[in-house]
């Protein structure tokens, strides 16, 4: 081996050396980002006629778990989605109440029966019959706003898919945009490590509107497919996502009632996007939140009518009207939102002995209430017929003695009657109220719990992706230290050299 070949092993040597340092300081300098892979510097030995020749560096590439990584991903996509459903059910917790807790609609429907226990012992009393009509129009306003949460939360999730489609589209172009990248410098044969975290970034946002996996193609780009089996398109001109924005009210429904689709390419894709939060919102606009209203507006109209076929149309809409009512039950379209307009009637609350002395006569029927006068003006003050009807029948599990209750409708409710309470028909107005409110605030529970347990695992994957895949700084410190001690060799080598090459110019001369 000659001088000038020991001047280019060395020479090679602190070049290769030169970046390997560029590489360590960019590594720590972003090992703070949960998004940034480790890059290293590959690097080969140069030999001719099996004489070491120097050191040749491959362009920078990532020491990247590529399996543990899309779990990670995968998981993230589920915690968020569990984050905005439980973020949506505790806002309807807040305002439900917890069961029993006196808040609640059964606690509220069991302090109206015991208000009208109490006026059962006093009839004439102007006192306890304002306390009936005080305790009727606190569960009539619980149940508002109960439905008004509702119909908040839903529009709340349909405004939430706008928003993130309009995101997912944003971030569908970045990753179009870093593949045209990467193809380009990977057919030059440059690194493309810098351009793959930040659309590995990307990919994670994106996982967190909906789930998605990316497939690595043989040019350096990746291709999107969802677990639903949709391939999200990268390069376009038109938005591939698209979604409308709509104000819903209390007979909106999907498909084909007022909700509008998910598209994709101008295809509906509502149903086969799951994970992230557009596809809780969608779940929550498209069946919970509507589910929990039909429950409601089921509650509501049972609640009107075992009063009014008792003698006594204690609640009505605004109109002093109860919605349709029939036997069988009907399909919920005759009383739609009508949790939202529930009040006292007009008539009781001028004519406050209503509640002792009914507000209409009832012709009876043997498979529902029996007949029923009502207390005549002037009749005797201490009428007790209506209240005890409604201590017996309207609030108990029989219509009469010896005739059933006409059950609630538990299945084929909201405007597209698709929709099923997950509990069987109650016998008691107490029943449903309290399956209802159990219902919903196990689902809340579950949820939140799910939710824990997701973060859990997602913490878990990011700190051990975070080990494999992420930046060491002790890692980088020891390999810098290893650099600078190479650098120092090859230094002297080149030292070595030049004094060599000085000495015969000296001989020379």
């Amino acid at each position: 081996m000659n001088l000038s070949d020991s001047l280019y092993i060395a020479s090679s040597g602190l070049a290769n050396i030169n970046r390997g340092l560029a590489v360590v300081a960019q590594n720590v300098s972003n090992a703070g980002d949960p998004n940034y892979v480790e890059e290293v510097s590959p690097q080969t030995s140069a030999t001719a006629g099996g004489i070491g020749m120097g050191v040749r560096t491959a362009p920078t590439v990532r020491a990247l778990d590529a399996a543990l990584q899309t779990a990670a991903f995968a998981q993230q996509s589920t915690a968020s989605s569990l984050a905005t459903t439980t973020a949506s059910l505790q806002q309807i917790d807040a305002v439900q109440g917890t069961p029993g807790a006196g808040t609640d609609l059964g606690s509220l429907l069991g302090k109206l029966q015991d208000t009208f226990s109490t006026l059962a012992t006093d009839p004439s009393s102007q006192a306890q019959q304002n306390a009936v009509i005080g305790a009727a129009a606190t569960l009539a306003q619980q149940i508002n706003a109960l439905a008004g949460a509702y119909q908040t939360q839903q529009q709340g999730a349909q405004d939430g898919i706008v928003a993130d489609v309009t995101t997912a589209n944003q971030t569908l172009a970045t990753i179009g945009g870093l593949n045209q990248q990467i193809i380009a410098l990977k057919s030059a044969g440059e690194s493309t490590a810098d351009l793959e975290n930040q659309r590995d970034a990307s990919v994670a946002a994106l996982g967190k509107l909906l789930d998605v996996r990316a497939i690595p193609q043989s040019n350096g780009a990746i291709q999107l497919v969802t677990t639903g089996g949709l391939t999200l398109p990268t390069q376009f001109t038109t938005p591939p996502l698209a979604v409308a924005s709509a104000t819903l009210g209390a007979g909106a429904y999907y498909p084909g009632g007022g909700i509008p689709p998910v598209t994709l390419g101008g295809v509906d894709v509502t149903q086969q996007i799951t994970g992230g939060s557009i596809g809780a919102n969608v779940t929550l606009r498209d069946t919970t939140l509507p589910t929990y209203r039909a429950g409601l507006d089921e509650f509501s109209e049972s609640l009107s009518f075992r009063f009014e076929q008792q003698g006594l149309q204690l609640f009505s809409d605004s109109t002093g009207s109860i919605p349709f009512t029939a036997s069988p039950p009907p399909v919920q379209g005759g009383y739609l939102g009508y949790s939202s307009t529930i009040q006292v009637d007009p008539g009781v609350t001028a004519n406050p002995n209503a509640v002792r002395d009914g507000t209409g006569a009832i012709a009876g029927s043997p498979t529902g209430p029996s007949a029923f006068t009502p207390n005549p003006p002037g009749g005797p003050a201490g009428f007790t017929t209506l209240i005890q009807r409604v201590l017996t029948y309207a609030l108990g599990s029989e219509a009469q003695a010896g005739v059933p209750q006409q059950a609630p409708n538990v299945a084929g409710l909201g405007a597209s009657g698709t929709l099923s309470l997950p509990f069987t028909a109650p016998v008691t107005l107490g029943d449903f109220a309290t399956n209802l409110v159990s219902s919903q605030a196990q689902d809340s529970a579950q949820a939140t719990s799910e939710q824990s347990t997701a973060n859990a695992v997602l913490t878990s994957l990011q700190a051990k992706n975070a080990a494999t895949n992420g930046v060491s700084v002790d890692t980088e410190m020891s390999t810098m230290i290893q650099l600078q001690n190479a650098y120092a060799a090859n230094a002297r080598v080149m030292s070595g050299v030049q004094t060599m090459w000085n000495a015969l110019l000296q001989a020379v001369q």
